[in-house]
């Protein structure tokens, strides 16, 4: 065993803690197309990986396929899925865009579709907008209070006018990076505290 472990560089406890490391999922808050969504969290995501500290993966709602809430029996194949990918996630990043001083009716409506998967599990929030999205966070943490969901203090706030060049292609001001890291500082520690009472 030992040998083994020379050979490759990884000992039994180092093992363990990989094996051990936090679920994260970067949730993407839109399905419209033209969506900047995914720029967004691709760009967390990158600097996510970096830091080895949990298993980082986006969890793009659009692929659930969710109905309405309310229109559905709830035997569609989404729902399900949806929540099962919840469910073997420790914490959540939302990437949230501002329509209308809130947040999109997509992400309202994923956020209904599930509800004890979400318990005793940590967030932190990357908004974009006009004014960084800063009114549509503050509605969701409404709603993680109402889901049990942690929501950490650091919020990363992105601007349509001084991160996106002609409203499209996303160009983050560097001042961003130390926003980012303190937030899944946060978004990492408090999810594993809340596993252990979960």
């Amino acid at each position: 065993m030992g040998f083994f472990n020379k050979l490759f560089g990884t000992s039994k406890e180092e093992a363990t803690m990989a094996a051990e490391k936090l679920n994260i999922g970067i949730i993407l808050g839109s399905t419209r197309q033209g969506r900047l969504s995914p720029q967004v969290g691709e760009w967390v995501k990158s600097i996510a990986d970096k830091r080895g500290d949990a298993n980082y993966e986006i969890v793009d709602i659009a692929e659930f396929n969710l109905p309405f809430l309310g229109t559905t029996d709830g035997t569609e194949p989404g729902i399900a899925a949806w929540n099962e990918k919840l469910a073997n996630l420790d914490g959540f990043v939302f990437i949230v865009q501002e329509y209308n001083h809130s947040i999109t009716g997509a992400l309202k409506n994923a956020l209904d579709f599930a509800r004890e998967v979400w318990y005793n599990k940590a967030a932190g929030i990357v908004s974009y907008g006009s004014t960084g999205g800063a009114r549509a966070a503050e509605h969701l943490r409404g709603i993680c209070g109402e889901l049990k969901i942690a929501d950490v203090r650091t919020h990363p706030t992105l601007s349509l006018f001084t991160d996106f060049e002609n409203g499209s292609e996303f160009k983050p001001q560097e001042l961003h990076l130390t926003n980012v890291n303190s937030m899944l500082d946060e978004v990492v520690s408090w999810s594993g505290a809340l596993k252990a009472i979960r």
